[in-house]
């Protein structure tokens, strides 16, 4: 079992920055791919960028691509998502999630993911 743990969330103006943080516990492998989806309100959960722990390749949704990055510190079990350039359009929740399936190539789909964080709110006002 894999517990997420998210925070870093908050409320910035548009342009601002923050940065989130998840912290893994339990038993992580090294194959994991490690993502950060967002939901906003009355929309589809969506993966914003993935990084799988083997070889730190990196996948990211086109809208984020350049403004968002995403990172891993293996000593510490922890990924982290910066968040430059934010607009309101990028307010929503944001999870953390896990998948325990070895891949070669990032699967962003939800479903795909098998832990999950609780979420942290991230608001961007304009």
């Amino acid at each position: 079992q894999v517990q997420l743990v998210e925070s870093g969330g908050g409320l910035v103006q548009a342009g601002g920055s923050l940065r989130l943080s998840c912290a893994a516990s339990g038993r992580m492998l090294g194959y994991y791919t490690m993502g950060w989806f967002r939901q906003a309100p009355g929309k589809e959960r969506e993966c914003v960028a993935a990084i799988k722990w083997t070889d730190g390749s990196t996948y990211y949704l086109a809208s984020v691509e350049g403004r968002f990055t995403i990172s891993r510190d293996n000593a510490r079990n922890t990924v982290y998502l910066q968040m430059n350039s934010l607009k309101p359009e990028d307010t929503a929740v944001y999870y953390c999630a896990a998948d325990r399936t070895p891949v070669q190539t990032i699967v962003s789909l939800t479903t795909q993911y098998d832990y999950w964080g609780q979420g942290t709110q991230v608001t961007v006002s304009s």
